[in-house]
């Protein structure tokens, strides 16, 4: 799956500064609000999807990288927004090391294949240590922009 249409300079946090697990997960979903990505839907209703969806188990899925996602009703799009933290977030992360990388993505209700999908190939390409070695060196959104692009082109 090509994700590079779901990136832009604009859906991309490149310092963060919360360090706590839904602390990060609220200044994210500020982002999209900031910049009407929620497609007119109150923040509220899409942080309880989130809320709800981490409450079953952290998404800190280890070596600093956590993928936070739910299902929101309502939600027309898939919207994604890409957050990097200098300091490390306390994301209750399964091998509890903090997490510098953060991609936080929303789906449809009725798009479950989408969310497989979206999930595979973001993991696929946080798995790879060189990657996640330049974004997090990355001098600012526009450089993490074309590390994700490059990414998700090969």
């Amino acid at each position: 799956m090509n994700l590079t249409s779901l990136f832009s300079v604009d859906h991309i946090l490149d310092d963060m500064q919360a360090t706590e697990h839904f602390n990060a997960l609220e200044e994210l979903v500020d982002h999209l609000a900031g910049g009407n990505f929620l497609e007119g839907l109150p923040k509220q209703s899409v942080m309880e999807a989130i809320r709800n969806r981490e409450n079953q188990t952290s998404t800190g899925i280890g070596s600093g990288v956590a993928i936070p996602h739910a299902f929101v009703p309502g939600l027309r799009s898939i919207t994604t927004v890409f957050g990097r933290s200098h300091k490390g977030i306390d994301f209750e992360a399964i091998d509890h090391v903090p997490v510098n990388l953060v991609v936080l993505f929303i789906v449809p209700e009725d798009q479950y294949h989408t969310h497989l999908e979206t999930l595979a190939a973001i993991a696929k390409m946080l798995n790879d240590g060189e990657t996640r070695a330049r974004l997090i060196d990355a001098p600012d959104a526009e450089a993490i922009l074309s590390i994700i692009q490059e990414s998700f082109s090969a």
